[in-house]
């Protein structure tokens, strides 16, 4: 599903984009189901992410949040089963992967600004990695909007960024932008060092992040605990491999 070239530049910058994989009509039907949702759960949106011990910081401030979308419609189940996310993810992880969580961030007005960080609780050598991200964009990503930054090759790196940098809130003077339309998808490392930035507009930037982990690692959902029968009958074998189920 990539080709030599990706997989080198995925293993070499630790981020990859995988182009448009949504169309505008899906898009729009997820945007539709994310405002549902968001209506729905009100002051409870995102409950999931504080229910769980690996979420370090569940609660961000400037930013709507959802969580355990594997079981709140067939139209996330793209998000976690698309072959050319889960073979970016295998180039990262290895074929030994799950989905850790499947959980849905829209930068605020004004809001949205992230430090430099990892995915993971310290730096990793030898290429033995743990974590693996996709991001898939729901509106244009602009210079302006919050759009996610990304300081290539330092997935590679034995410092983090709170080590290696006076202040991991400034801007790196090598990191790089995701600058793309909706319905891209984005492969990174979650080794690498990104965060958001401010969104400097009056709308929403929103997002989805399909998460993923080696098998070993505990997820950072339960998807045994939160699993429906709804979801099970749908997804397949294949589906209940990723999600470990």
């Amino acid at each position: 599903m990539l080709t030599t070239e990706e997989i080198e530049f995925l293993e070499t910058n630790g981020y990859l984009n995988l182009g448009q994989l949504l169309s505008p009509e899906q898009v729009k039907q997820v945007n539709d189901r994310l405002a549902e949702l968001m209506e729905t759960e009100g002051e409870n949106a995102g409950a999931e992410l504080a229910e769980s011990k690996y979420i370090r910081h569940p609660k961000e401030e400037g930013a709507d949040r959802l969580a355990d979308l594997v079981n709140k419609g067939e139209v996330f189940d793209v998000f976690y089963t698309h072959p050319r996310v889960l073979a970016g993810i295998e180039a990262v992880l290895g074929q030994e992967i799950k989905l850790s969580s499947l959980n849905y961030r829209a930068a605020k007005p004004g809001k949205g600004h992230q430090k430099l960080h990892v995915d993971w609780r310290n730096s990793v050598a030898g290429g033995a990695y743990k974590v693996c991200n996709s991001i898939w964009l729901l509106d244009d990503f602009t210079p302006s909007n919050g759009s996610t930054r990304i300081v290539p090759k330092t997935h590679k790196s034995s410092l983090l960024p709170d080590e290696a940098m006076t202040d991991p809130n400034d801007k790196h003077p090598d990191e790089i932008r995701i600058i793309a339309p909706a319905g891209s998808v984005f492969i990174f490392n979650s080794h690498v060092w990104h965060g958001g930035t401010t969104n400097q507009t009056n709308q929403d930037r929103r997002s989805i992040h399909s998460y993923f982990c080696t098998r070993e690692q505990p997820q950072q959902i339960d998807q045994k605990k939160y699993i429906t029968e709804a979801t099970l009958q749908r997804i397949g074998e294949k589906g209940k491999y990723i999600l470990d189920v």
